[in-house]
């Protein structure tokens, strides 16, 4: 640090040390620095709903902490029922695929069957044409004996 500015350190409420610095001779203005207090100089963060409440005791009487139970059991009744109808979305879905998988099953062996009798069919088609069919440059000459002679 330069000898013309000082610095003040201090802890906030959140263990969080801020250092204040300040320049003796130009006009600059104080911006402070927020340090971790832990060596590590990692920690967590403490979101700003949690701050405060670490310390202050709730009066389970009261009608802010009836109103906030209130709250949060319908909140878990709406989350437990949210997640119950996923599940059961999900089992149907599950149920309604097993059952198209089947019909595809049942569709594939038909279609294999009806494959392999139409392959059957055209083998013995092409196979009765080749013996119907002579080769070219083959042909036979078919001579009467008895009209040989004349």
């Amino acid at each position: 640090m330069s000898k013309a500015s000082q610095q003040n350190t201090a802890t906030d409420a959140n263990g969080v040390s801020v250092i204040h610095t300040q320049a003796h001779t130009s006009g600059l203005q104080q911006v402070p620095q927020l340090v971790p207090v832990s060596p590590g100089g990692g920690g967590k963060a403490v979101p700003p709903s949690k701050q405060g409440k670490k310390n202050s005791f709730v009066d389970r009487n009261s009608d802010e902490y009836r109103q906030r139970r209130e709250r949060n059991n319908m909140a878990v009744k709406k989350s437990r029922l949210k997640s119950k109808q996923k599940a059961q979305d999900t089992l149907q879905r599950v149920t309604q695929l097993k059952e198209e998988n089947e019909r595809l099953e049942a569709k594939i062996k038909l279609l294999t069957k009806e494959l392999s009798v139409l392959k059957d069919l055209f083998l013995e088609h092409a196979h009765n044409l080749a013996d119907n069919v002579q080769p070219v440059g083959t042909e036979t000459t078919t001579t009467n004996p008895e009209n040989s002679g004349q």
